[in-house]
């Protein structure tokens, strides 16, 4: 295993460190296919039933590793980093099948700040900012960010901090809905465990489900997403684990759900 991504699962949940902490996590060619490749094995890993991605040290990820990009001998070029490192991330944490938690630990900057918001669930401490930093260097955003800021927080707002790069404090972000929620310093280990341990312990494939109507709802119509609705819906009252839940509320227990 690359030493740029260290993974480690815990009763149903691999946490995947982003760990080029030196240079606060930021991307390099060796690390974003490191983590391309990490996320397929959660994903076919049937053991693993959520997903949290967090980063060493003082920040979640800077995005891009600028040296890397400015050094002749080492920089793929745009449209290698764009289409075989960022967007294949990006498609990856949406299309697979399993809750995906950003657990963001420090600063989330440029494509570090929009690999964050795609995740399911964004968790973060009080002493974190978001950034999107893009055009401070003459960039656009990438990562879809451009998709997915605007959705979460609305057009005028997302073009704004685009725009001027402003730093957004987690409490703010967490007020605009950028992202689920923020915590003290001191609590945001245990409550990432927390939201883990919980997702890893319920239907894991109604929560794809709904992964899944989510994904399609950015671009369905109402009438094609009600009839995904229904089809889905249908598949999962077949599932283990909808009898489990139905049994367990008529036998007043709680659940004990497989993933199944």
């Amino acid at each position: 295993m690359s030493q740029s991504i260290q993974k480690e699962i815990h009763n149903g949940v691999a946490t995947l460190t982003l760990n080029r902490p030196e240079v606060f996590n930021s991307f390099n060619r060796e690390m974003a296919l490191a983590f391309q490749s990490e996320l397929d094995a959660c994903e076919s890993d049937a053991s693993v039933r959520a997903i949290v991605i967090i980063g060493s040290g003082k920040a979640f990820c800077a995005g891009q590793d600028l040296k890397e990009v400015t050094t002749p001998d080492l920089n793929p070029g745009f449209k290698k980093i764009l289409e075989e490192h960022y967007n294949p991330i990006i498609t990856r944490i949406r299309a697979i099948k399993k809750p995906i938690i950003a657990a963001v630990n420090g600063v989330a900057a440029g494509a570090g700040a929009n690999i964050a918001l795609a995740c399911d669930i964004v968790i973060a401490h009080e002493k974190v900012s978001f950034i999107q930093a893009f055009s401070k260097i003459g960039l656009v955003p990438d990562s879809a960010g451009t998709f997915f800021l605007p959705r979460l927080i609305g057009f005028g707002k997302a073009s704004a901090l685009m725009m001027l790069g402003d730093k957004v404090s987690a409490t703010d972000a967490a007020e605009m809905g950028m992202i689920y929620k923020v915590t003290s310093l001191e609590d945001f280990q245990t409550e990432i465990e927390k939201i883990a341990s919980i997702l890893a312990q319920m239907p894991t494939k109604a929560l794809g489900m709904t992964k899944q109507l989510l994904n399609e709802s950015m671009s369905n119509t109402l009438e094609t997403q009600l009839a995904l609705e229904s089809k889905l819906q249908i598949e999962a009252a077949s599932s283990e684990d909808y009898a489990e839940g139905v049994a367990a509320f008529v036998e007043k227990r709680k659940p004990e759900f497989k993933g199944k």
